[in-house]
């Protein structure tokens, strides 16, 4: 039998990726909690679903937009954004 994990895709540079979930909010919350908690010990998370993953390096600042919609049924959208992380340096200084 074969290891799931082998057969998922990764997700790299050089490629678009997007996926939409409609969760209940205790699994929504899950989530949060687990990249909030890769957030908070590293600067890299992988997020995993069955048939791929999709590792990122991010870097500073992370950008956070919440957006209340309070016309009509109202609405609240919590958006993060995150940058690549760069391996480049600054040049040195003679």
């Amino acid at each position: 039998m074969s290891d799931p994990e082998t057969e998922r895709s990764v997700i790299r540079a050089g490629r678009d990726f997007e996926q939409a979930y409609r969760l209940d909010a205790s699994e929504a919350g899950e989530f949060l909690i687990a990249i909030g908690e890769q957030l908070r010990d590293g600067d890299e998370l992988t997020i995993v679903e069955d048939e791929w993953e999709l590792p990122f390096a991010f870097g500073e600042p992370v950008e956070l937009e919440i957006d209340f919609e309070g016309m009509g049924e109202p609405s609240l959208e919590l958006e993060v954004e995150l940058p690549g992380r760069t391996d480049e340096q600054a040049p040195g200084v003679e």
